[in-house]
């Protein structure tokens, strides 16, 4: 754990989970929950030190940009599993649209990294702080 930002442990609040379901969940419902996982990890991440709420806004809106997202992933692959690299390539092929701003391939990247952090938000949050950790933001 860095001793530069705050400690983050995701917790999921579930009496007990269904590890069969989560796998058949669909590619897209994992990159929703894992945009919105992300965005609150390097929302924490920039807390310290105290700053105006619009610097603060922009540095985080600048890290989770589909262009940040895909150079993120770019630098956890070395550390993927199989079974991770699998999710990953599940998001890319789930990423259908785009909004016109993006090359196709930068969307595909974005959409795999949330993929993936959806996934391992329901299924391994120690593995999720792991690999979350491995980013410098």
């Amino acid at each position: 754990m860095s001793q530069s930002r705050p400690g983050v442990y995701f917790q999921v609040v579930m009496e007990a989970k269904d590890y069969e379901t989560i796998d058949r969940l669909s590619p897209t419902f994992l990159a929703y929950i894992g945009d919105a996982v992300y965005e609150l990890y390097v929302r924490t991440c920039y807390l310290l030190p105290p700053r105006k709420v619009g610097d603060y806004h922009n540095q985080v809106v600048a890290q989770v940009r589909a262009e940040s997202q895909a150079k993120a992933l770019q630098k956890l692959t070395p550390y993927l599993t199989a079974v991770e690299q699998d999710i990953v390539r599940r998001g890319r092929n789930a990423a259908t649209t785009r909004p016109r701003r993006l090359k196709p391939e930068i969307y595909q990247q974005a959409t795999s990294l949330e993929t993936l952090i959806g996934y391992l938000y329901l299924q391994d949050t120690h593995r999720l702080s792991e690999l979350l950790e491995t980013l410098i933001l």
